[in-house]
């Protein structure tokens, strides 16, 4: 049996999860592999503190990531460090030392993900990515492969927990963001800088490696429209549940005549969905394919031990092909089809919308409001007007037919001129 030499970047939570599932399964994962699986080194800058369940001191472990890197005999390097430098820097590393790659680098990827497909085709090697999206539930290989004969027609779904996590708590227990999101904080469902998930950004990053493989198509960051949830309050949520909806942060792909709709944003979802069900930390993803349907990807969306297991799902399938001499092609990774799509631009989305606006309690209010919309072609499905609210405002919630992004963005902006409306006016879409 051959030995497949493996060196790990990053002992964190899902680094320490790789080398926890290698130590419990080896024996499943060697008979899986066909070869010896050998942990040769282990490269954190932090080598010294305790993690749970691991002896540090039987592993290989080192401050020096480039040793690994140089290291001749080592065959895949599984780089689990985060962020965009030195990862980057040590995953072309790698690449041009002859070395296979797994990451779960999903802000990398997201990034400079065409830079390093380039450079994993031109050297020849494996580069894999199934723990960037979704953490243990294998959409990336269902996508790359398991609907290759399908031209996919859209993608949209929940691809962050703590955002969930936040939009859950809220619902069941009519709390505030402000409250839920410290104890999400206090249970480690949120960074001590949530920033990065609660604004959307993360979930974006998950949505621009989807498109690629959905659609075959690069879309750069900044033409997904992207918006998070530090807006979304206990009121709306509280009207959408009156109106029979869910609010949920999705990420929303869709090919269209004027190209590829790419959005993430609060949207509200009909209550009976599947998707408004998933509640928590989970992750859930639907696709829909023209010759398969839809279909829906269910999940633990993070997690140490989950994202391990997508961890090693690629190593195992490389170290496989390694054994058994398979070489790697580059037609598995990303790339840019025939047919690709273009960026849709936002103005152009055609959607439903739920409208709050804060009026002051006069008469005639309601009227010029609703000749603002109609002047802008968007029409009402209905109305909700509550008694007053503060001295200042009250509340007129309407539900919107479909309409275009374009006309109610100046629709909105013609509402907020209003002397009679002194709040800005909440907007979510629905689907």
């Amino acid at each position: 049996m051959s030995d497949v030499r493996i060196g790990l970047l990053g002992l964190g939570t899902v680094g320490a999860g790789v080398v926890k599932l290698l130590d419990s399964r080896r024996a499943l994962l060697e008979e899986r592999a066909g070869c010896r699986l050998t942990l040769a080194g282990v490269a954190d800058l932090d080598t010294t503190s305790p993690r749970e369940g691991i002896e540090l001191s039987a592993l290989p472990l080192t401050k020096d990531a480039q040793s690994l890197l140089a290291d001749p005999s080592i065959h895949v390097i599984i780089e689990l460090i985060g962020g965009l430098e030195p990862a980057r820097t040590f995953i072309l590393k790698a690449l041009a030392a002859g070395k296979h790659v797994v990451t779960a680098n999903k802000a990398l990827l997201a990034h400079h993900g065409t830079e390093l497909y380039e450079e994993a085709r031109r050297r020849g090697v494996y580069l894999a990515f199934e723990a960037a999206v979704a953490g243990g539930i294998p959409l990336i290989r269902a996508v790359k492969e398991g609907l290759v004969a399908n031209r996919i027609l859209s993608v949209f779904g929940i691809l962050n927990g703590t955002c969930n996590y936040i939009l859950t708590k809220m619902t069941d227990e009519g709390l505030d963001f402000g409250m839920v999101l410290k104890e999400a904080q206090a249970h480690g469902y949120a960074e001590a800088d949530p920033t990065f998930d609660i604004e959307g950004n993360d979930t974006a990053h998950k949505l621009q490696i989807l498109i690629a493989l959905a659609f075959r198509s690069f879309v750069d960051l900044k033409h997904i429209h992207t918006e998070g949830i530090t807006r979304v309050t206990a009121q709306d949520i509280g009207y959408a549940r009156e109106l029979g909806y869910r609010i949920k942060l999705l990420a929303i792909a869709k090919a269209t005549s004027h190209g590829l709709e790419a959005r993430v944003h609060p949207t509200m979802i009909a209550a009976g969905s599947p998707l408004a069900a998933v509640s928590g930390v989970f992750n859930a993803v639907f696709v829909t394919g023209d010759a398969v349907g839809d279909l829906m990807f269910y999940g633990r969306g993070a997690g140490q031990l989950p994202t391990a297991s997508a961890v090693w799902s690629d190593a195992v399938e490389i170290a496989r092909r390694i054994a058994h001499g398979v070489a790697a092609t580059g037609l598995e990774l990303p790339s840019a089809g025939p047919g690709a799509l273009g960026a849709q631009p936002m103005e152009m989305v055609r959607t439903c919308y739920y409208l709050r606006v804060m009026a002051q309690d006069r008469p005639g209010v309601l009227s010029k409001v609703t000749g603002i919309l109609g002047d802008h072609d968007i029409s009402i499905a209905s109305v909700i007007q509550k008694g007053r609210a503060t001295a200042e405002a009250v509340p007129i919630v309407l539900m919107t037919h479909e309409a275009q992004e374009r006309d109610m963005r100046a629709a909105l902006a013609a509402i907020d001129r209003l002397p009679d409306v002194p709040l800005p006016t909440t907007m979510i879409r629905v689907e």
